[in-house]
């Protein structure tokens, strides 16, 4: 849901508001020589967050934060370009990964007292052929492309100067009147001798930090909201925003029911190839007192083979020929799963093409679960990858997901539940899709 407000001027969180008059030419001159305007989106990420270190590559449900924003920004395709700005190596390195450009920022406002509008406004003025900028807040990780389409709109269609996201708030508020000898409070939004009930009541919006549009013009005058203004109204189910350690528990449990997977559809998978030495076991070989080898496999990872076998999904085991599985091993996997077992590998991409090839499978269909260097192409190729928690940094990179677990722990059991919750998740879109069709 979305409304607009031209509210002319007036007083806004303290600011005299831009009249509209003194933006009204922008449409006309911010125009390339096609008569397009050129629409950024710009991330902001210092690597110095006080609240959670490196809060914004940090991994949420698989993914780190900023990707989910990244990713919503990208497959909206409304933008001409996609940016991140920042002071630090490894975000660079992790928004290069999910298709942004970086701007590497100036120590001058990298500082902790530096505020978003001194960031963009630099970035404005290093990038003059920028003529509207959508700054996303890279901790609200449940915003969709949808939402980035029909606020845009807002701009394109209906030559509002400035757009930015809010929430529908039913919350009481009071404000606190500090005295001698104490303090005492005085209500804010209500007469408590008349309560409204929450059904006769329309709440409040309130800025829900997902996202800011505004024209060139406006944020070289200073404002990130002014002009023509319009809000766009998001439900409390994206509103999710992080801040500190206690709000990621519960963002984790919100994306993973409401956050945007990507344009793929999860439910074509078909084939599951897992390693064993590094996923489905930890690695380790241990030696008895009589030389056997023993290596442990954990009896949640076998359930969650059997999980994906129950939905159609084919799963096949490999081990390459520098980490050869026992016998033993071999035999109790083929008997307990009924998995196929590949042994001995030793070019993976040729032998994934050729496992594809005779099912006539394509790599949008192939889910992979690696855990090194040999195992990059194919994570990268893959429609769904993963590598487990302790995992080096080279396969952690080319993976679509981080597992939280550690290999032998649990890894293949939560890939093969992340799996099936994105099947269930496209199944549901495809329904929704459905219903729509008959209705009109």
């Amino acid at each position: 849901m979305s409304v607009s407000a031209d509210l002319g001027k007036r007083t806004f969180r303290g600011v005299e508001d831009v009249d509209d008059r003194s933006v009204s030419g922008a449409k006309k001159r911010h125009v390339d020589s096609r008569g397009k305007r050129h629409i950024c989106a710009l991330i902001l990420a210092r690597g110095g967050s006080k609240g959670i270190p490196l809060k914004n590559i940090k991994m949420l449900a698989g993914v780190p934060l900023i990707g989910w924003v990244l990713r919503a920004a990208v497959d909206s395709q409304v933008f001409d370009s996609v940016w991140v700005s920042t002071d630090h190596d490894e975000i660079e390195k992790v928004a290069k990964a999910w298709g942004a450009q970086v701007h590497r920022r100036s120590p001058e406002v990298s500082k902790d007292s530096t505020s978003s509008l001194e960031t963009i406004q630099e970035f404005a003025r290093l990038n003059p052929e920028v003529d509207v900028i959508c700054n996303i807040q890279a901790t609200s990780p449940c915003l969709h492309p949808h939402h980035l389409k029909e606020a845009l709109a807002m701009i394109t269609e209906h030559g509002h100067q400035s757009v930015f996201s809010v929430v529908r708030r039913h919350q009481f508020r009071w404000l606190e009147v500090k005295k001698e000898g104490g303090a005492s409070t005085q209500p804010l939004n209500l007469d408590p001798a008349r309560r409204p009930r929450r059904q006769d009541w329309a709440g409040e919006l309130c800025e829900n930090g997902s996202f800011y549009f505004a024209t060139r013009k406006l944020i070289e005058q200073g404002f990130l909201q002014g002009g023509k203004m319009a809000y766009f109204e998001m439900l409390p189910e994206y509103s999710v925003d992080i801040d500190v350690d206690i709000d990621w528990p519960v963002a984790e449990q919100r994306v993973l029911r409401y956050g945007y997977f990507g344009q793929d559809k999860p439910e074509v998978v078909k084939l599951l190839l897992c390693n064993v030495s590094g996923c489905l076991t930890d690695g380790q070989v241990f030696l008895s007192a009589g030389g056997e080898e023993m290596v442990s496999v954990n009896t949640r990872d076998e359930a969650g083979i059997r999980m994906l076998q129950r939905e159609g999904v084919e799963v096949v085991l490999f081990s390459s020929s520098d980490n050869p599985i026992p016998k033993a091993l071999a035999d109790r996997l083929s008997e307990r799963t009924g998995c196929k077992l590949q042994l001995s590998v030793q070019h993976k991409q040729a032998e994934v093409e050729a496992m594809m090839e005779a099912r006539k499978l394509v790599w949008k269909e192939v889910a992979y679960l690696g855990n090194d260097e040999p195992d990059v192409e194919c994570l990268n190729l893959a429609g769904l990858s993963a590598v487990p928690l302790d995992a080096p940094v080279v396969a952690l990179n080319a993976a679509k997901y981080a597992c939280r677990s550690p290999a032998g722990k649990g890894a293949v059991r939560e890939f093969a539940e992340h799996i099936l919750l994105l099947k269930k998740k496209a199944k549901s879109k495809m329904d929704q899709d459905r219903i729509r069709r008959d209705m009109f």
